[in-house]
């Protein structure tokens, strides 16, 4: 299956779209006073630069023959002067165009990273995360030198291509056209080449995308691999993902690479040609010194014309991965504010679903006809079977995904018309695997309330029972943990997050398993962190463990997305129906463990 999966490559545009190109350019609009610059610059490097050959022209017909030394050193004085104005302008043009690559550079990433943060939970349920990193660090930076150097470099290189080719008209006609025969041949040879490097570079951001995608994954589920000792199972697909990436940049170079030998090639076959006729003409219109500077010209000529060639293979590279990164941007949020949403007031706490329908895309209805009315400040237990539908109504709360028919309410209003931003900053969410980001445990339950002080951490922390076990830790509440907090056990990572919702003190709390890793002993010194938590809001509470849920305003048995059963834990245990058989099932368990 893992082969499969990571051998799949995405779908590749089939056409050159320059308007993905002229997308890149626009980044650079905001330093175009500094591109015009430095295109100046490099014309007077350019400039100075290409009249090298003419000086020595001038001192192999004039100066030479006629003895004038000081004519001469006069030349030899505007050479090194061409020479030192070449430096420093190349100097300065490398350091401004590299700040301005950069500045494009972490422009496009921070629009990259912060479309990804509206897009929905069917993206990223969608594709391996490693895919989604790699854009928005290798692509981008496969940009970097694009952007840093060659579209100067191109502008720079055509400039010089027709003034080479003014001064070689002005020695000599025939030399010139003698000299440009060979053009025709590598444009076509350009024109060849075009689609098969095109599909070489794009297989090539593929199978980069498959191995990023597999390593990521690999180092996420490392406690697993070596659990089950599956390493040499995960060696053979890995060194499979990448000999498939190894090919396709062998592939992708050979093409690439061909184009400098042909350009060689013909710079070779031209300069000898140049010089076969040179020499028939030299007793006639052309002097030895023209026909050195010629010589001199042609090998300008070729030069930039292989930065040309290189700038052209840098693009056919770079939009390989400008397709993606654009694919990226403009991948629309399935769960996104209504052209006319307002902002939600300060809720209440009431919640309501009115005939909710949902099925997740591509599978069969989960919840079907569901209503429901939550009160204020009511603790809503929902159990039932894993799959029942449990999740699913508050994720459809929270609006991490949408109804496909029915509305769900809050305080009245319907969760559609109202912002994002507005309605989900006054909910608070607590998982199963709660997440801890890198950093500090303060900035951990700051996380939800960036503004709250230390004693109010502090406070949230005690309430819920985590100040204890903080304190012991080597820097307290400084202490610093790792991505996903895998120094900390699973409990703690649970009560962390419990003093981030205490902190945040959201209107509506959302509980989906939060106490399943924590020991009884933990638990039971917690309840009175949780009455604190859930006192004066509305709160769902989705548990397996049902000792958890006994002090519920109601509790929800979910079945088949449908509530079978509704009731306080007395009112349900007398009915004796599913949720009291349920009870005495993990009460017996307890019993006998």
């Amino acid at each position: 299956m893992a082969r499969n999966k990571f051998n799949v490559d995405e779908e590749l545009e089939s056409t050159f779209d320059i308007n993905q190109l002229k997308r890149m350019v626009g980044y650079l609009q905001p330093f175009k006073t500094k591109i015009f610059f430095t295109v100046f610059l490099m014309l007077v490097a350019s400039g100075a630069a290409l009249s090298g050959p003419y000086l020595i022209k001038v001192a192999i017909d004039d100066k030479i023959p006629n003895g004038d030394v000081g004519g001469l050193a006069l030349l030899a004085g505007f050479y090194l002067a061409a020479i030192t104005v070449t430096g420093i302008c190349l100097k300065y043009r490398i350091r401004m165009m590299s700040q301005i690559g950069q500045s494009v550079i972490l422009e496009l990433r921070k629009d990259l990273f912060s479309h990804l943060q509206t897009l929905s939970f069917s993206y990223y349920d969608s594709r391996p995360h490693g895919k989604i990193l790699v854009r928005v660090v290798n692509y981008v930076n496969s940009l970097s030198d694009l952007l840093s150097n060659g579209i100067i470099n191109v502008i720079t290189d055509l400039f010089s291509v027709l003034v080479i080719i003014g001064f070689m008209l002005a020695i000599d006609v025939k030399l010139t056209l003698a000299a440009l025969a060979g053009f025709p041949f590598l444009i076509g040879f350009i024109f060849l080449i075009k689609n098969a490097q095109r599909k070489a570079w794009q297989q090539l951001s593929n199978k980069q995308s498959n191995m990023n995608a597999y390593i990521h994954e690999s180092v996420n589920g490392m406690k697993v691999t070596q659990a089950f000792a599956r390493e040499k199972e995960n060696e053979q697909i890995f060194y499979e993902v990448s000999d498939s990436y190894r090919s396709a940049w062998l592939r992708g170079v050979k093409i690439q690479f061909s184009l400098w030998p042909v350009i060689e090639n013909i710079s070779v076959i031209t300069v000898s040609f140049v010089y076969v006729t040179g020499i028939f003409w030299l007793n006639g219109s052309v002097t030895a010194g023209e026909l050195v500077a010629f010589i001199g010209y042609i090998w300008m000529f070729w030069q930039p014309l292989a930065n040309i060639g290189n700038f052209y293979n840098a693009i056919i590279n770079a939009m390989a991965y400008l397709e993606r990164i654009f694919e990226t941007i403009d991948e629309q949020p399935s769960i996104q504010n209504a052209p006319d949403a307002k902002i939600l007031p300060p809720v209440k706490g009431s919640v309501q679903f009115d005939d909710v329908v949902f099925g997740y895309e591509g599978e069969k209805v989960i919840l079907d006809q569901m209503n429901f009315t939550v009160k204020p400040g009511e603790t809503i237990a929902l159990v039932g079977a894993t799959g029942s539908g449990k999740t699913t109504i508050v994720s459809l709360l929270s609006r991490f995904y949408d109804t496909n028919s029915g509305a769900v309410k809050v305080d009245g209003t319907d969760i559609k018309t109202v912002t994002l931003s507005s309605l989900r900053s006054q909910m608070g969410v607590m998982l199963q695997d709660p997440f801890i980001f890198s950093g500090t445990i303060m900035d951990n339950i700051r996380y939800g309330r960036l503004d709250a002080t230390d004693e109010e951490v502090v406070a949230a922390s005690k309430a819920v029972q985590a100040h204890s076990f903080i304190c012991e830790m080597e820097n307290g509440y400084e202490t610093e943990v790792n991505e996903r907090g895998t120094r900390l056990s699973s409990g703690q990572r649970q009560l962390i997050s419990f003093a981030r919702a205490l902190l945040a003190d959201p209107k509506i709390l959302i509980l989906d398993e939060a106490t399943s890793s924590i020991d009884t002993e933990t638990e039971l010194a917690l309840q009175k962190g949780l009455e604190q938590l859930l006192a004066g809001r509305t709160s769902f509470i989705i548990a397996h463990r049902l000792s958890t849920i006994q002090n519920a305003t109601r509790i929800f048995v979910i079945d088949g997305g449908e509530i079978v059963e509704e009731g306080t834990h007395n009112e349900l245990m007398n009915q004796r129906g599913a949720y009291a058989k349920l009870y005495q099932s993990q009460r017996r368990a307890l019993q006998v463990g």
